[in-house]
Formats: structure tokens, C-alpha cells, sequence
């Protein structure tokens, strides 16, 4: 096996000429990652809207995030080598198309499970547009902006998420639940117009399509994968009798999974990448920080409200300054990491995430609301940094023929982080507190639960930072991914 060049496949220094299309192409692909952000978060907002137009109870409508989540958490790798094999445009046009109509039909959806098969279908184009979207980035960007357009399309993802429950509100006000998804169709439709113009065509080794696709593989890990997302999510990290079920079934899966992979000619995923230090902790520390990001999310309603007793209409003001943080670090923590290097911002984001964790855990209740705001900034701005140049450094000096995977790879490594964080740190953030029902607990315990979380949380961005800090003489070396015939 010879080893890769860093510059493989790596796209010339922009010419007038060519500014156009690049600018073209990089809108292409920051709205690719937005409409997929966007629509996990504005559906929360609509759910009592649903279940009451739908007489439904909270467990069927909450089936119409579920199958969302569940479709790009199973489906992202595999959608991602597919894309490295019968091509990224191709693949990615179907996924914007798919995108489209899901959204529309969820939005004239009579009954609530023609909606939630529609949200499946919508997390299916989802997990094609997350996938290929930053394995573009390589075919499309010069190298040396290819940080600047991680830290755009990191931004993208945060503006969605912050987006959504306000304007959720705002269209659920107006027009009813159904405008969520009306007013997003037309977002798809035009994605797709730009997909076709700007992004460059896939060349003729992907179209043969000499390299085998891993059905059974794909198939495993999408069960592996689809089983653990439901364990860590139907009783709210609880672990009762279905969730460990469901956890054993997912350990099962991930066992015959990779025996499938040792004896497979062309295998989903290269077993041997996972020696590349830089690949194996990039993903690591991905499920590490998203799993902290998550603790923000899950946490911070209960502290405002019981601790520091804000009423509810002011909760989501003060929870917006995290997404509003890393919609405005990502462009210049991308500058950064162009100008210092990827492996430099990674570690300069994880301390600043540390600090940020232990403030929270620490932070002082008569701080007040600006306590918990400064610290929530200091995290949200070092996660900003981290997960800018945690991409760049995945995604830079790959093969071609690998791209869709890894950016498949790594996009699982951040939703399964979410989802852990969602459960996971909620149920210690529950039990810390020691109160039967956290939404009736008195203040004191609450904050109790609020330091335990964070300082969990804490530990788990410092376990990061020893990764990125044993990786980061590796990452000098790069020898990346071969395809072993």
C-alpha cells in the first residue's frame, strides 16, 4: 500500500473565472446542511399542535422526531458509500429530491402515521445531504479554505438548530403546525436547483462503479444502529426491561457486524482506517463533545426555570445564546484553523469546552442568569472551535473513493452523541438530584443534579482532550485510508 498525499484530489486555488461556481457550490452546501438542522428542530415546537390536531397522545406524535432521528442515525454511513461508489452529485440530487417531497408530504399528511412515514422518508433524504454535503467540500474548495468552509457549514447546522423553535412558533402562530413543513418545501426545491447547476459532476470511476456495495453490512449496521437509538431514547435513559433488550441487541448486531466486515471483498467500512489515530479519535471525541453539547440542552430548561426561576417565555431567549454562539464562531474558528492549523484550534476548543463545563458545574447560584450564560458561551464558542477543526481534520487528505463514508462516519459520531447526551446525561442529571419527579423539584436539588451533569460532562471533554493530544503527532503523518483490494 503506498501512502496518500495530503493533497489528493485536492480542487486548484480559485480563479476569477471559477468564483462564480465556487460560490455557487458552497451555497449548495451550506443549505444542505441547514434544511436537515432545521428540520429536526422546528417539528419539537409543533409536537402539542400535532397531537392535538391528530388526538393523539405525547408517545405516537413523539414518533414524528423519532423516525426522523432514526432514519439518518441508521442510514448515514451507508448512504454515504453509496455515494463514494455510484456518485456524490447522483446520490446527493436524489437525496434533495427525496428531501423535498417528504417535507411537502408531511405537510398535507391526512393521518399521523402517513406523517411520521413521511418524516422517515424526510430523514432518509436528510442522511444523503449530511453525508455528502462535507465530502464535497474537498472536490469543490481550494485547500487552503477548506477550513473556512467547515466552519460555514458548521454555522449552517447551528443557525437550523437555533432557527427552528422560533420560527416554529412564529409559523404554528400564523398558519397552524402544517406551515413548518409548506414553508421548508420550497428551501428543497431550490437546494435542488442549485445541486444541479453548481456542483461538479461525478467522474467516470464512480460511475463504473467497480467497487462492490456492502448490503448485508449496510444492513447490520443500520439494525445495530436503529436498535440503540431506540434504547437510549423510548425510556428517556431509564434502561428498563425494553431498553436493555434493545441494548443487547444492538451489542449483537455490532458483533455480527464486524464479522461481516472481516469477510466481505468490498466491506462499508475499511476496519483497518480505525489504525489511523487521527480517524479513531476525531470520531471519539465527536460522540464525547456532542454528548456534552447535548447536556446544555437537556439540563439548562430545568436550571432557568427551578434554580434561577425564569418564566418560561424568557427559557428560550437565554438557551438561544448557545446556537447563536456557534452560528458566529464557526466562519472564524474556520479562518483559524486555515491560518494555525486543524490540530492547534482542536485542542485551543476542547480547553476553552473544559472551562466552560467546569463554570457551569461550579458557577455560583447568586451568578444569576448572566453566570449561566457566560459559562453556557465559553462551551457553545469552544465547541464551535472543536467541531470545525475536528471535521477539517477527518475530512482532509482522504481518497476520494472514501469521503462519503468518513463524512458519513462522522456526522453518526455527532447524532449518537446527541442521543446519549439526551438520555444518558439526563438520567444522571435525574438521579443526581434525588427528587422522584425533576419537574416538581425544589430548587436546591435541582442545582444539585446541575452540578453532577456538568461535571460529568467536564470529564468527559478532558478524556477528549487527552485523545486529541495523543493523536496530535499522528496527525502529522498521513498516510490515509487505503482501499485494500
Amino acid at each position: 500500500m503506498t501512502p496518500t498525499n495530503v493533497n489528493q484530489d485536492t480542487p486548484p486555488a480559485t480563479k476569477p473565472g471559477r468564483a462564480t461556481g465556487f460560490r455557487g457550490a458552497l451555497l449548495t452546501l451550506s443549505l444542505s446542511m441547514l434544511l436537515p438542522a432545521l428540520s429536526t428542530s422546528i417539528v419539537n415546537v409543533a409536537l402539542p399542535s400535532m397531537a392535538e390536531g391528530f388526538s393523539a397522545s405525547f408517545q405516537q406524535v413523539q414518533w414524528i422526531v423519532l423516525a426522523y432521528l432514526l432514519a439518518i442515525s441508521s442510514l448515514i454511513v451507508g448512504v454515504g458509500r453509496l455515494g463514494d461508489i455510484a456518485g456524490r452529485r447522483r446520490l446527493l440530487l436524489v437525496g434533495i429530491a427525496t428531501f423535498t417531497a417528504a417535507t411537502f408530504l408531511s405537510g398535507v399528511a391526512p393521518t399521523l402515521w402517513l406523517l411520521i412515514a413521511a418524516r422517515a422518508a424526510q430523514g432518509i433524504g436528510a442522511a444523503s445531504m449530511m453525508a455528502l454535503s462535507m465530502a464535497f467540500v474537498a472536490e469543490t474548495v481550494p485547500q487552503p479554505r477548506i477550513g473556512r468552509a467547515m466552519g460555514l457549514l458548521g454555522t449552517m447546522s447551528a443557525i437550523g438548530t437555533a432557527l427552528g423553535p422560533s420560527l416554529g412558533g412564529l409559523l404554528i402562530a400564523g398558519f397552524g403546525w402544517r406551515a413548518i413543513f409548506l414553508v421548508t418545501a420550497p428551501l428543497g426545491l431550490l437546494t435542488f436547483v442549485l445541486a444541479r447547476r453548481y456542483l461538479p459532476a461525478d467522474g467516470p470511476t464512480r460511475r463504473a462503479g467497480r467497487l462492490g456495495f456492502d448490503y448485508v453490512g449496510t444492513l447490520l449496521l443500520a439494525l445495530t444502529l436503529g436498535s440503540y437509538s431506540l434504547a437510549v431514547t423510548l425510556e428517556h435513559g431509564l434502561f428498563g426491561s425494553l431498553s436493555t433488550a434493545l441494548l443487547v441487541a444492538a451489542l449483537v448486531g455490532l458483533g455480527l457486524f464486524l464479522l461481516a466486515e472481516r469477510r466481505v471483498s468490498s466491506p462499508l467500512i475499511q476496519l483497518n482506517n480505525f489504525r489511523d489515530p487521527a480517524l479513531s479519535a476525531g470520531l471519539a471525541m465527536s460522540v464525547l463533545v456532542s454528548t456534552v453539547m447535548m447536556t446544555t440542552l437537556v439540563v439548562g430548561p430545568f436550571h432557568l426555570a427551578r434554580v434561577l426561576g425564569i418564566q418560561p417565555a424568557l427559557i428560550g431567549l437565554v438557551m438561544s445564546a448557545g446556537p447563536v454562539v456557534a452560528a458566529l464562531t464557526g466562519v472564524p474558528g474556520g479562518r483559524l484553523v486555515d491560518r494555525l492549523g486543524a490540530q492547534r484550534v482542536l485542542v485551543i476548543g476542547l480547553i476553552g469546552t473544559v472551562i466552560g463545563t467546569i463554570s457551569m458545574s461550579l458557577v455560583p447560584i447568586s451568578f444569576g442568569i448572566a453566570g449561566y450564560v457566560l459559562s453556557l458561551v465559553v462551551i457553545t464558542a469552544g465547541y464551535a472551535l472543536f467541531q470545525t477543526a475536528n471535521n477539517t481534520t477527518v475530512m482532509t487528505g482522504i481518497l476520494a473513493e472514501q469521503r462519503g463514508v468518513t463524512s458519513g462516519m462522522l456526522n453518526l459520531s455527532r447524532n449518537l452523541g446527541l442521543l446519549t447526551g439526551a438520555s444518558v446525561m439526563g438520567a444522571i442529571f435525574a438521579f443526581a438530584s434525588g427528587a422522584a419527579d425533576i419537574t416538581t423539584a425544589d430548587p436546591g436539588a435541582v442545582a444539585t443534579g446541575t452540578r453532577w451533569a456538568f461535571t460529568m460532562a467536564a470529564a468527559l471533554v478532558m478524556v477528549a482532550l487527552g485523545l486529541a493530544i495523543g493523536s496530535k503527532r499522528s496527525a502529522r503523518m498521513r498516510p490515509r485510508y487505503p482501499i485494500e483490494s
